[in-house]
């Protein structure tokens, strides 16, 4: 490690982590893992000793190579560093970060960038879906500057639309991995959903609360943390994700009628902080969740009409907007977001 490692951080959505090439980084699973450890500075709740920014959502990882695969650009791996524990994990994928990727990319010359727009196809490594981003790119170069505006990050920035498709049962196999819009654990009714995400949808007022309180509430409030965890473990093993006792999957959502103008309103965990936003494959989940006549987001939200449904998923510092494109049996067969993304620095790490 003293030689340091090629690397570029950078904000993708409302996250920001470290990008790396991956042949710029150890081939053994374990090496590379160390190196990203001692990188982060994790296990430390301060991360003191590291670049992480001691909170999940500043903790991350890209690993991008040009890809060989036909018809896609990139391969991309996202690895979440645990804050509190030894652990580096890629049983989920970060939409977050994800927006991040075509502008490294194109930086680092795995991609030739088009006077205008250019279209990266990235195929993500952790649940073999595909995404489309669409990098400005004036004269051939990366423009990061623009007007386009997301909760939960200050100013403006370039736009970086995603458009995903196939995302259906991406982790667990199916978008409901068993089967039913409404699952009961611990006496509490649910959705288990995978639409690009794992996610377990409760209703907030299930758990004696209103679902807008602020996050420093629900990070106090152990009682209500150690249900949430209770039913996580319990449907791991129901959404084929095996023992979850380790993983940062599925994300927990609790729901409740939107309070501003939006679809609906949410509170993750990402397992055991609440969330400052939402995920953006979390939103795709929950966005799918509202369209499910028995769940109970359905019953919370508010739905346009139409075969294109804008979904505004509210969260603690806004609202994330997805565009679902339904087909004619009212299935999801596209889903699309808006993110933006920002360079930091590009150096060395150690």
């Amino acid at each position: 490690m003293s030689k340091g490692t090629p690397c570029m951080w950078m904000r993708g959505g409302t996250s920001k982590g470290a990008y790396f090439l991956a042949d710029e980084l150890p081939s053994d699973v374990a090496t590379r893992d160390a190196l990203l450890l001692a990188i982060m500075g994790s296990p430390d709740d301060r991360q003191i000793d590291g670049m992480g920014g001691a909170d999940p959502l500043t903790s991350k990882v890209a690993v991008v190579k040009k890809s060989e695969r036909e018809g896609i650009d990139v391969d991309y791996l996202f690895l979440q560093v645990f804050v509190d524990k030894p652990i580096v994990t890629d049983a989920q994928n970060c939409g977050n970060i994800l927006s991040g990727v075509g502008p490294f990319a194109i930086e680092r010359g795995l991609v030739d960038a088009k006077d205008g727009e250019t279209e990266v196809a990235i195929y993500m490594e952790n649940t073999g879906q595909i995404a489309i981003a669409t990098i400005e790119t004036p004269g051939g170069k990366v423009n990061y500057s623009g007007e386009a505006r997301i909760d939960g990050v200050p100013g403006s920035s370039a736009p970086v639309p995603l458009a995903f498709q196939d995302t259906a049962g991406s982790s667990c196999g199916a978008l409901l991995p068993t089967g039913n819009c409404i699952d009961v654990v611990d006496g509490i009714s649910l959705t288990l959903i995978d639409n690009g995400m794992p996610v377990v949808v409760l209703a907030a007022s299930d758990f004696g609360i209103t679902g807008y309180e602020d996050r420093d509430t629900l990070d106090a409030d152990t009682e209500l943390k150690q249900k949430l965890e209770s039913i996580r473990l319990q449907v791991g093993p129901m959404m084929n994700l095996g023992d979850v006792s380790e993983k940062t999957t599925p994300k927990m959502t609790l729901v409740a009628p939107p309070k501003n103008g939006g679809t609906i309103t949410t509170r993750t965990f990402i397992p055991h902080r609440c969330h400052a936003s939402i995920g953006v494959l979390g939103a795709v989940s929950v966005a799918t969740a509202c369209l499910l006549e028995d769940g109970p987001a359905s019953k919370l939200a508010t739905i346009p009409e139409g075969a294109r449904k804008e979904l505004q998923i509210e969260h603690p510092t806004g609202a994330t907007t997805t565009i679902l494109d339904l087909d004619e049996d009212g299935n999801v067969k596209r889903a699309a977001m808006l993110r933006t993304a920002r360079k930091l620095f590009d150096g060395i790490v150690f």
